[in-house]
């Protein structure tokens, strides 16, 4: 009874201090002037720090070429005497805008190809549009060589823009011409309220200017531009995805500082930039793909602009001497709802572009995009995104509350043994192989099993890992704010630390503290009975996992997703009412130990793996006495 009321009394003592640190946070909010005062100080130093780091990075391949000066008349003779034939095309500088109610592109003269692709309805975590090209971060051209032994590249080459309708489309043809009639051709063709744009490469009457016996390569380079206020966490889901080999999905490194593969069959490349991605695919597949992906991040720092640079080189096969090969563009987000929707249309679904987004790897995946993420997302339509990630937290725990009485019912029985397995420890001491071998016959003649209560634990992994995935990535948390956090995929922020600690990082989050708390209350809970009983030899320290276990969540989830604290927070504290209601009106040890004493007097018969544990144990028992007689 003494033990209830002490049980009771901490589960109290726990809910007043949250409720204090809800009350202490909520007086602490600051005013509306005093968060524009300092939304204007971020930008201003955001402004500052940019314009260093533009300053100190290395320009980008299609930066550093040298521009041609239009009005040097021996300048633009010497490049028309370069590039042959094409010379034709007359050389004017110049840019094309293509633009939707979601999407903003800015396609070049020079090169024909996208030199600014802007989201309009996404900004970052300091107020600025999202690029996902932009200043030269992007380079795209074509590799080919003239049958007069010239080799070209189209980032070269001025193209001749003219835009038109087709129904309710844009329609961009953008051409290198040798002759009036013969041209190569960059065919872009936008879609009202859609991200993904046509895009066609083509060629007429360069059957006797291209040198079809010589390889042609498509090459495709882009530094990831940062987008979130933690760039090393941003960094972690920043990853070249790509599908090939008849659908089979694979990636690149998040970590390595260059990882490098060459793959065949290649159906679409993603440079993925955590939230957004930048995709090129294809109806024909590209026979083969020389992909790289090196990573651009030591360590966190504001001045920081890219992520990852990403390079891709691809032949293109020529069809009687001609170009002629159907892509697409993708600039937008790496949002479920939108590149699932593609599917439902006849000339996309075979792309499978959904499976760029990072579900996670086999059941864990599964569980992420065909239950967490439809859930989430039918909660988040009527509840707040805070509010939903609670609701969903108690179903899944009560789901799970099964597992969590198998669990506590195993611990219980356990607890109940306690005596005799203390008298076998005295009995046995200085006799460790046959204290295993008796307190073994002590859980059969039970009918309890040492296992049965990390069997409830191991059957929550795939959840456990599933929601590890769903919130750091899930597009639907970006930006969403809860109490004090301003945006539940990213970590929340109390205070601004004045230097970084070794794995914990600039700031103190308060989400993972309050989940410190719960777990430390949790394996009190659980650990507390195993550490009543005597330590075994060989077994770990309960009482130390019991403190570490907490001193980790702290440090590991300070710089991770406040939504995926937050449930582990709610989960926890869901978790301990579950089991105090278990261990207080459902749980009777009096019950369970008559049950013990009962199933010691039915005859127990042995499975084959307790059989053959028994004579390994007797047999090693009876070499030990041997050997001591010897």
């Amino acid at each position: 009874m003494e033990e209830k009321k002490l049980d009771v009394k901490s589960i109290i003592g726990f809910v007043l201090i949250f409720g204090i640190l809800l009350g202490w946070m909520y007086l602490r909010q600051p005013s509306k002037e005093e968060l524009e005062a300092e939304k204007a100080k971020q930008e201003q130093l955001a402004a500052a720090e940019k314009k260093a780091e533009e300053a100190k990075q290395q320009p980008s391949q299609n930066q550093s070429k040298p521009s041609l000066n239009l009005n040097d008349s021996t300048a633009v003779a010497n490049y028309k005497s370069a590039i042959g034939a094409f010379g034709f095309t007359e050389a004017t500088n110049g840019t094309t805008v293509l633009e939707n109610d979601v999407l903003y592109l800015v396609i070049a003269n020079k090169g024909g190809q996208i030199v600014e692709a802007k989201m309009k309805e996404f900004v970052t975590f300091d107020s600025i549009p999202v690029y996902l090209v932009k200043d030269g971060n992007a380079d795209f051209g074509i590799s080919f060589s003239t049958t007069d032994n010239r080799t070209l590249a189209t980032q070269d080459l001025y193209f001749e823009p003219n835009l038109t309708k087709s129904g309710d489309n844009q329609v961009l043809s953008m051409k290198a011409r040798v002759a009036t009639n013969q041209f190569l051709e960059f065919r872009y063709e936008m879609k009202p309220k859609d991200y993904l744009v046509d895009f066609t490469v083509r060629s007429q009457g360069l059957g006797s200017v291209v040198n079809s016996s010589k390889e042609v390569d498509l090459k495709w380079d882009l530094k990831g531009i940062r987008h979130n206020k933690s760039v090393r966490y941003e960094n972690r889901y920043t990853r070249l995805t790509y599908n090939h080999e008849d659908g089979k999905i694979s990636k690149l490194s998040e970590n390595s500082d260059l990882d490098e593969e060459t793959e065949e069959e290649v159906k679409w490349l993603s440079y993925r930039q955590h939230f957004f991605s930048s995709i090129l695919a294809t109806d024909k597949p590209f026979s083969t793909a020389a992909i790289s992906s090196k990573n651009l991040v030591e360590e966190e720092s504001r001045s920081i602009r890219y992520t990852k640079d990403y390079s891709a080189k691809m032949p293109l096969s020529l069809q009687g001497g001609e170009f002629n090969q159907s892509m697409y563009w993708y600039y937008g987000p790496t949002d479920v709802d939108v590149l699932s929707s593609y599917e439902k249309e006849d000339k996309y679904k075979d792309l499978d572009l959904v499976e760029s987004i990072p579900f996670g790897w086999g059941i864990f995946g599964w569980i992420n995009r065909y239950v967490f993420t439809p859930l989430f997302g039918l909660l988040s339509s009527f509840l707040p995104y805070g509010i939903a990630i609670i609701v969903m937290t108690i179903m899944v725990r009560l789901a799970l509350s099964p597992v969590t009485y198998k669990s506590y019912l195993s611990q219980a029985k356990m607890k109940v043994l306690k005596p005799e397995i203390t008298e076998l420890n005295e009995k046995y001491k200085d006799n460790a192989m046959k204290k295993q071998q008796e307190t073994m016959k002590l859980y059969n003649k039970a009918g309890v099993s040492p296992m049965s209560g990390c069997v409830p634990a191991l059957l929550q992994l795939p959840i456990f890992y599933a929601l590890f995935m769903f919130f750091p990535t899930s597009f639907m948390l970006r930006q969403k704010p809860f109490l004090w956090a301003e945006d539940l995929s990213s970590y929340d922020t109390i205070f601004e630390l004045p230097f970084s600690i070794p794995f914990y990082g600039d700031h103190v989050s308060l989400f993972p503290i309050l989940a410190s708390i719960a777990i430390f209350f949790y394996m009190t809970l659980t650990t507390g009975q195993t550490m009543q009983m005597q330590q075994q030899p060989g077994m770990p320290n309960m009482k130390f996992i019991m403190y570490l276990s907490p001193i980790m969540m702290l440090f590991f989830f300070n710089n991770y997703a406040s939504g995926l604290s937050l449930y582990y927070f709610i989960s926890n504290l869901i978790t301990i009412f579950i089991m105090l209601a278990i261990k207080n009106y459902i749980i009777n040890e009096d019950k369970i130990h008559a049950q013990i004493q009962e199933n010691k007097k039915k005859p127990k018969k042995e499975n084959r793996f307790q059989r053959k544990m028994r004579e390994m144990m007797e047999e090693a028992e009876a070499q030990k006495n041997t050997g001591k007689r010897r």
